[in-house]
């Protein structure tokens, strides 16, 4: 059998996670030509197809699907592998996914403290508007809000948030009781839910909801800073901006439609670097509730 090189898979690979053959050329430091000639040589190997051309840009084929799983999981192996013995140290990559309203509001303001006492992680952050697709976007794992059942994925409890409008200063003194939102401008989160639920806790169940919909809670908090509507967000994630005057919290109401996981692939390894994370993770969730 002919052997299939192993640039051919990379140039496919990497093609098919950016969809382009343009942006993979650049990541490969190659021509365009040479990623297009690679995958060729796949689709001539194999027989059948990977991509097809249309006027909307680069599709991938039913054929090309199936392969694209199995090669992104083995180079993203191979890249973690090779990644611990950069400069003669034991270096572990880990890629996290973050949903934008806990990267600011709670990771980055404590990610120092892990990077010192676990310096054999190479931690790699992006973040995203809880829309994740761990293994099409190769991540190790992800940090989302929900429910914690989401299919074919482990989830660890990292902490349940408590919701409630909030509003910039010169907007607080308008809402005296829930009944003066009426009018109000509701910024709304793609999560339809969260304005239901606390709505229905203030005794508002046939409330009219008009307001723009956000697909970025952390876009929907600074409209909210700027005095442009109020929001329902997770106090948790803008003690800052409270304690410092920017949001105000006019209703004692509160409620709470999910929680904070850690989120990683059943089927995928369990590495010293994820393990290191989740458990500093959870120890620093820990000690900070048992501080309140």
């Amino acid at each position: 059998m002919t052997t299939i090189s192993l640039n051919n898979l990379r140039a496919f690979e990497t093609a098919a996670r950016h969809l382009s053959f343009t942006v993979a050329a650049d990541e490969l430091g190659v021509t365009q030509g040479a990623v297009s000639h690679q995958v060729r040589a796949l689709e001539d190997r194999l027989g059948m197809k990977l991509f097809r051309r249309t006027p909307k840009g680069l599709t991938i084929t039913d054929e090309g699907l199936t392969l694209f799983p199995t090669l992104n999981d083995a180079f993203a192996r191979m890249t973690r592998l090779f990644a611990r013995f950069d400069h003669g140290e034991r270096r572990e990559v880990l890629t996290v996914g973050v949903v934008g309203t806990f990267a600011l509001g709670w990771l980055l303001p404590r990610i120092a403290d892990f990077e010192r006492t676990h310096p054999f992680v190479d931690l790699r952050l992006l973040t995203n508007n809880n829309r994740v697709d761990v293994a099409g976007e190769s991540l190790d794992c992800a940090i989302r809000y929900g429910d914690g059942a989401w299919r074919s994925l482990e989830s660890t409890h990292l902490m349940r948030v408590s919701m409630s409008p909030l509003c910039a200063p010169e907007l607080a003194d308008h809402f005296r009781t829930p009944n003066d939102l009426r009018g109000a401008t509701m910024l709304r989160s793609y999560r339809g839910q969260d304005w239901f639920a606390w709505l229905a806790a203030a005794g508002l169940d046939d409330f009219p909801l008009r307001g723009p919909i956000f697909d970025s809670s952390t876009l929907m908090s600074q409209t909210a800073m700027r005095g442009h509507g109020i929001a329902v967000l997770p106090l948790e994630m803008f003690e800052v901006e409270l304690d410092g005057g920017d949001l105000v919290q006019p209703f004692a109401i509160t409620v709470s439609t999910g929680s904070y996981w850690l989120v990683r692939r059943q089927a995928s390894d369990l590495t010293d670097a994820f393990m290191a994370f989740r458990d500093w993770l959870c120890a620093e969730i820990s000690g900070e509730a048992e501080l309140r």
